[in-house]
């Protein structure tokens, strides 16, 4: 014991010649909160360049989310046509190119009545809600003041010039818009070619930065998303060109005007919003058609409910037999955080996200069985239930024959 008083009181004064002044104060803060402090400000400092970089890219990272998405739903016609023998890059361009040319296709026969009617919609919405809004009041007996209602939803003659001059822009409007667009487009087209191309390629070079027992739980991952959400969003895609094609056949049959873009509305909102998605497509139509003969509206309605019925029973099954089942409750949930974080379009592409992870839960989660739904196990923990099999057994045991 009084060996070792010599050699501790050198170490101690080193210590107190190193951390403290005459006075006794700290000279040199301790080296955890120096690295506590440095952490700190490299968290905040992180955090700033994130948000920052987040502002200035949000539509560039919108783009290439889309061009993600837009890759792994054209996944499996991609693999159909490497299964047949064909090189992924060519099976990739050769769906692409098909895309493409069914897309110019609808534009070059609809697009000019598209932007005509998207036009008298918008220059006609504050006439259309005056004349509901008059049938309301006559039919129902109240009060309700056109003017009130038309301000509300701020359809105002400035707000409806506005919305006319962006669809239907001058000269200049029209050559700016059309390169914005088309680099736009060339842009995602790159960006999901090379993302659908070299997708095998692309999840070897992210698994090989982790272990062998992390690649197996990458590449199973990586898997499951591309399947199940690939597969969700072309089925959605698949019920919502039907629905159009049938809304807008059955509204050009009633002569509804504004078929064309009511029949679009109705095929999207319909199939990526969930549970009011369906009230809200036929609404729109339903408010149009009350405008002009209100008998039309009742038939609109009748043939809403008709075909939801259809498509739960008949077409729904088919179509989405090998997707993912997802929860209308959390779906809603979905589209409400995407709407609030990435607007419309966020709405949209939010219930694709939600189905691969929820593919994942499914795929690596386990369920136990619930404990009071069976009547032989006890409520009671440690207690063992009563069974009449027991009593048999004791009585074998018991007899001495």
């Amino acid at each position: 014991m009084d060996g070792n008083r010599p050699a501790a009181a050198p170490v101690a004064g080193r210590l107190r010649e190193r951390s403290t002044d005459e006075s006794g104060w700290l000279t040199q803060p301790p080296s955890w909160l120096r690295r506590g402090v440095v952490f700190a400000l490299v968290a905040v400092a992180g955090y700033q360049v994130a948000v920052w970089a987040f502002t200035n890219l949000r539509g560039f990272l919108g783009l290439l989310f889309l061009a993600w998405l837009f890759s792994i739903s054209v996944e499996p016609l991609v693999g159909r046509l490497e299964r047949l023998g064909l090189r992924r890059g060519a099976a990739t361009g050769i769906v692409l190119s098909a895309l493409v040319a069914v897309l110019a296709g609808f534009v070059a026969a609809f697009g000019s009545l598209l932007v005509e009617q998207l036009t008298s919609l918008f220059t006609a919405l504050p006439d259309v809600v005056q004349d509901v809004v008059t049938w309301a009041n006559s039919t129902f007996g109240t009060a309700l003041d056109p003017g009130d209602v038309v301000a509300s939803l701020q359809l105002t003659p400035a707000r409806i010039q506005q919305i006319v001059s962006d669809l239907t822009p001058g000269v200049v409007g029209i050559v700016t818009t059309l390169v914005g667009l088309v680099f736009q487009v060339l842009t995602f087209l790159l960006f999901a070619f090379y993302m659908s191309a070299e997708g095998p390629a692309l999840r070897a070079t992210v698994a090989r930065r982790f272990p062998p027992r992390q690649q197996r739980f990458i590449t199973t991952v990586w898997a499951i998303t591309v399947a199940k959400t690939g597969g969700y969003v072309v089925s959605r895609l698949v019920l919502a060109a039907i629905s159009s094609v049938a809304t807008g056949l059955f509204l050009l049959l009633l002569d509804v005007p504004y078929w064309l873009p009511l029949a679009l509305w109705t095929g999207v909102i319909s199939q990526f919003i969930p549970t009011i998605g369906t009230y809200l497509a036929i609404a729109v139509p339903a408010l149009i058609a009350l405008s002009g003969q209100p008998i039309d509206a009742l038939w609109v309605v009748v043939f809403g409910v008709v075909y939801q019925q259809v498509e739960n029973y008949l077409l729904a099954p088919r179509v989405t037999a090998r997707t993912v089942a997802i929860h209308p409750a959390v779906a809603f949930g979905a589209v409400i955080v995407g709407a609030g974080l990435f607007g419309p379009m966020g709405a949209l592409v939010s219930i694709p996200v939600v189905a691969a992870i929820e593919a994942v839960i499914d795929t690596y989660g386990h369920r136990y069985e619930l404990v009071g739904e069976d009547p032989d196990v006890p409520d009671v923990p440690g207690e063992r239930p009563h069974r009449p099999a027991d009593e048999s057994a004791a009585g074998r045991r018991s007899d001495p024959s």
